[in-house]
């Protein structure tokens, strides 16, 4: 399979990697991975990697920051022309039509009390009346901050705490560039991002919640890959710039990767950020674009990156209220593994086939016969 020759196949792999990180962890905080026959050959090592799977989150917050800003200055020219109107619809309609699929699925499910749909947590059950708050916070961007006072109270619902900071990002990303306007301005707004980041989350250590899922936990990897799209737009690496700057990024993410969150909550998000905005940088050499011979697995996986992101939470919990964790014997959990990402793959091209793509462009339609 080709891909489209517009695409960037490096930022595709980026997101590959990152979405495949966010799988490996939730796969293992449900089913474990230590005792298993492959646990025993790495010694352990393979679930301390598994769990620092929200450095892949960060990556793909700074993905967001950088494509966002470098369509917007493709698009506009300018980030201080952006046409408000055309970019809320452009977002309504990549975004909107699967996550309303996926909240249907979760909230019917839910409100028959079916088990890791439903909203519970321990001992605390609330009412498939509370979806109207839950299903509502992350439609208007505050599920993170609503998940800061009730805590974990939905299996599912819990991950898209980073769909609300996407959301709001993209809800004051145009506002914030119409009034600075100029470039420097928007500059020091992301510097200042960049800076609260580490702060804010030195004030939170003791509280994941908080530290990894509030807004200004977050802001700042959004905030580099948004400089990282306006310094590409200036200086343009070459082919040999940007494979030394991708593979120099490759190694540094590996490493952070593999040094792991604990004891490094403050900067650690940081660096994983910094890094991926230098592979970015390095994706932006004219070659990336180029037409691939075929399509890889970890291409695929980044290119629907957004299906997967919203449905394999869904397919896990299936797959849970099938076959729970005690009653899954240790040597079954790889092919478990491999199962989960296959059942995935398949429910994210089926979204992105026959939902994501077809009401993505007809809003987009809308736009262009209403100019």
């Amino acid at each position: 399979m080709n891909e489209h020759p517009l695409r960037n196949r490096h930022i595709d792999t980026l997101r590959g990697a990152a979405i495949m990180c966010v799988l490996v962890l939730h796969f293992t905080l449900a089913y474990g991975l230590k005792n298993s026959p492959l646990g025993d050959i790495l010694s352990g090592w393979l679930l301390r990697a598994a769990l620092q799977g929200n450095f892949g989150v960060t990556m793909f917050f700074t993905v967001s920051g950088y494509l966002i800003t470098s369509m917007s200055l493709r698009r506009w020219g300018e980030l201080s022309r952006i046409d408000i109107r055309t970019f809320y619809l452009y977002r309504f309609a990549r975004i909107m039509p699967a996550l309303l699929l996926a909240l249907a699925i979760i909230v019917v499910l839910g409100t028959f009390d079916v088990p890791f749909f439903s909203n519970s947590d321990g001992d605390v059950v609330r009412p498939a009346s509370y979806f109207i708050i839950a299903a509502g916070s992350v439609l208007t961007f505050w599920h993170n901050q609503l998940m800061q006072t009730a805590g974990y109270f939905n299996y599912c619902l819990n991950v898209y705490w980073s769909l609300s900071v996407e959301e709001m990002f993209y809800l004051l990303m145009p506002l914030s560039c119409l009034l600075l306007r100029r470039s420097w301005m928007i500059v020091l707004l992301c510097c200042v991002a960049i800076a609260a980041g580490p702060f804010y989350r030195s004030q939170h250590t003791d509280n994941e919640i908080y530290f990894m899922y509030g807004y200004l936990a977050c802001f700042d990897a959004i905030a580099t890959g948004c400089l990282t799209a306006m310094l590409a737009r200036r200086e343009v690496p070459d082919a040999r710039q940007g494979r030394m700057l991708r593979i120099a990024a490759g190694i540094a993410l590996a490493a952070l990767y593999l040094r792991g969150i604990e004891g490094h909550e403050v900067f650690g998000f940081t660096l994983v950020s910094l890094a991926s905005g230098v592979f970015l940088l390095g994706s932006s050499a004219p070659s990336a674009t180029e037409r691939a011979p075929r399509m890889s697995v970890l291409r695929w996986f980044g290119r629907h990156s957004y299906e997967i992101y919203l449905f394999h939470i869904i397919v896990l919990a299936g797959m849970r209220n099938v076959v729970d964790k005690a009653h899954l014997s240790y040597g079954a959990r790889l092919p478990w593994l491999l199962l989960f990402l296959c059942l995935t793959a398949l429910a994210a091209a089926l979204v992105a086939r026959y939902v994501s793509e077809p009401a993505n462009a007809a809003l987009r339609r809308t736009r262009i016969k209403s100019m």
